[in-house]
């Protein structure tokens, strides 16, 4: 799981742990988009897609719980308790590192928190999302630099949009594909 829109969440996160920035940290008019990849190391089969498609199912219920929870109590929106609630995760994410010296990025880019930022985005700007499920993608789908990543893998992507139409991109695989191959570098 990760964001890929912005693509600079990671340090906006660091940023506002910090209290470098204010909330929120991404801004109504930014498109914000998270993404989920199902079969890590040898892709989705055939007999486990039904079992990736339920994974995908509870990963949008949930994820439509939290912004209907942050719109139901915009005080778990608070820029003090956001800050304190990032900031509980990163010392439970340094104990279970054990102090690694990659905080920074673990924090940055850590589920929970990633999550928690998305749906918080939404409610507060009282956007709509969408979520989009690919099945297993194969050859000819993605560029081929992201072969090893993406070949067989199932991809669940939400955006902070009503539709697929709303996006200002041809499809909603482009930004993902993009800030993928950026990601390589």
């Amino acid at each position: 799981m990760g964001v890929f829109l912005p693509a600079d969440i990671s340090d906006r996160i660091t940023g506002f742990i910090a209290g470098k920035l204010e909330f929120p940290v991404v801004k109504r008019e930014e498109p914000m988009a998270v993404f989920y990849l199902f079969g890590k190391d040898d892709g989705i089969k055939e007999s486990e897609v039904k079992q990736a498609e339920d994974m995908a199912r509870r990963t949008v219920e949930q994820v439509a719980r939290d912004v209907r929870l942050y719109k139901s109590m915009p005080s778990k929106m608070d820029p003090s308790f956001t800050r304190e609630n990032y900031t509980k995760r990163s010392l439970q994410i340094a104990v279970e590192s054990g102090g690694k010296n990659d905080m920074q990025r673990r924090v940055s880019r850590d589920p929970a928190i990633l999550s928690d930022c998305f749906a918080q985005h939404v409610a507060y700007h009282q956007q709509d999302c969408f979520f989009e499920l690919f099945q297993p993608l194969r050859k000819g789908q993605f560029p081929t630099s992201l072969t090893q990543k993406l070949e067989g893998r199932m991809v669940l992507l939400a955006f902070n949009a009503k539709d697929r139409q709303s996006l200002p991109f041809k499809s909603s695989l482009d930004p993902f594909f993009e800030w993928m191959m950026q990601q390589r570098g």
